[in-house]
């Protein structure tokens, strides 16, 4: 789909905002969730995957005019150096996308304003997803790009790192109390 238009217009990814996940496709927003059915029941996801598993995504618009308009969604592993903080600008330099692509559903028009794709992880690791959305009027399109894992403890860094240091403050108080 980018390379079918004259401009394209970076900017969105997934944020939480009040309990909700909202998509940003350029002025487009839309509710998203993902699921894993088989392993987590009706558990919804915003970023992160536990498992590698049968995955539905599904994007609910916000905006009227999203439902009149082609979105294509896409799955590549993340062959970035960016990690978590991958832009489309990032996605753009990838030479052979398709050679890393797990998964793309065509641009579609969905008028009942919901989008719904499947998506079966074989493997877990570090992957980007890709939604693309065209203009109602204008030659342009949208993109949002949001990092997430599949199948990984997803311990935050914060965590880990408290747990580090309560390891070296009680390794050092250990040795402090042994050479006495």
């Amino acid at each position: 789909m980018m390379g079918l238009y004259n401009y394209c217009y970076a900017g969105g990814g997934v944020l939480l905002s009040e309990d909700s996940c909202i998509i940003t496709i350029g002025f487009y927003t839309a509710h998203f969730t993902a699921y894993q059915p088989e392993t987590s029941g009706d558990k919804q996801f915003c970023e992160d995957l536990d498992d590698v598993t049968e995955t539905i995504f599904v994007l609910d618009y916000l905006h009227k005019s999203l439902s009149e308009v082609a979105v294509d969604f896409r799955i590549i592993r993340n062959v970035t150096d960016k990690g978590e903080y991958v832009q489309i600008e990032d996605i753009e330099k990838i030479k052979k996308i398709d050679n890393h692509t797990v998964f793309y559903q065509q641009p579609v028009i969905k008028e009942n304003a919901s989008y719904m794709v499947k998506h079966i992880f074989d493997e877990p690791g570090n992957y980007v997803g890709i939604v693309t959305a065209g203009h109602p009027s204008k030659p342009t399109i949208y993109s949002s790009v949001f990092p997430f894992a599949v199948g990984s403890a997803n311990i935050p860094w914060s965590i880990i790192s408290f747990c580090a240091l309560i390891l070296i403050f009680g390794s050092y108080v250990f040795f402090m109390m042994r050479t006495k």
